[in-house]
């Protein structure tokens, strides 16, 4: 298990000015305490007032950096395309530009049709060159987790299934959510999604080892292949 957090990701953690950490849900204890004993784990001392969407922005281009860094490191025979991409950019969904054009010429059409399948993912990584760009993978990056998160990622999942015209890309999600159960929202499903990925994995199982249930809710995911550490992810999708 590849546990080592990116500096770029740790210079993201901070302590606000209420003492709570910024990954935590200020109005839940367990979030809170889980959060603070991660926190001690990884040495994490600055503080910060940076509002929660600052925070999510600069976490969604710190994992877009450390891709683009990792897989040309892993597999230099590949052209990687890192980025945020609609998918229409990809080959396996250029047609739904075509759909798209013409249900924009009749309004009847369009409203029937709607525009939820076409998403930009927050992260892209295409693998080819010009107009024979393939979507490899997708992913899709959340500080932390609400309901509303929770439905959104699944909707990218369904999209990126059911509208695709050759191979299935990798879909996986990151997080810095402390509580288990908040993760097991989204990891737990019928395959929206591959995995997701934690940046900080180990620290939060040993944050869980006085609370049986969240520890519980860690070890079901994790032994379904469900929940990893974010050191995995390059390599998963350089070689897979």
């Amino acid at each position: 298990m590849k546990n080592t957090v990116p500096q770029s990701i740790l210079d993201l953690l901070g302590w606000r000015t209420n003492g709570k950490p910024n990954i935590a849900d200020g109005a839940s204890n367990p979030s809170v305490n889980i959060a603070k004993a991660v926190f001690e784990q990884l040495g994490v001392s600055r503080s910060t007032t940076a509002p929660g969407q600052t925070a999510g922005s600069r976490f969604e281009a710190a994992i877009r950096q450390t891709l683009a860094d990792r897989l040309p490191l892993i597999d230099p025979l590949r052209n990687w395309d890192v980025g945020s991409r609609e998918i229409t950019h990809f080959v396996q969904y250029t047609h739904l530009a075509r759909i798209r054009e013409v249900a924009e010429s009749n309004p009847t059409l369009r409203s029937s049709l709607g525009t939820d399948y076409l998403i930009k993912p927050d992260i892209t990584i295409g693998i080819g060159t010009g107009p024979r760009l393939h979507l490899h993978a997708a992913v899709s990056c959340k500080w932390t987790i609400r309901s509303d998160r929770v439905q959104n990622i699944r909707h990218e999942g369904v999209v990126l299934t059911r509208h695709r015209r050759g191979r299935q890309p990798h879909f996986v999600a990151v997080t810095a959510e402390p509580l288990p159960s908040r993760l097991a929202a989204i990891a737990r499903g019928t395959g929206e999604l591959d995995c997701v990925y934690h940046i900080a994995l180990q620290q939060l199982q040993n944050a869980c080892n006085n609370n049986p249930r969240a520890l519980d809710t860690l070890h079901e995911l994790i032994e379904q292949g469900r929940l990893r550490p974010i050191g995995e992810l390059p390599d998963v999708i350089a070689r897979y």
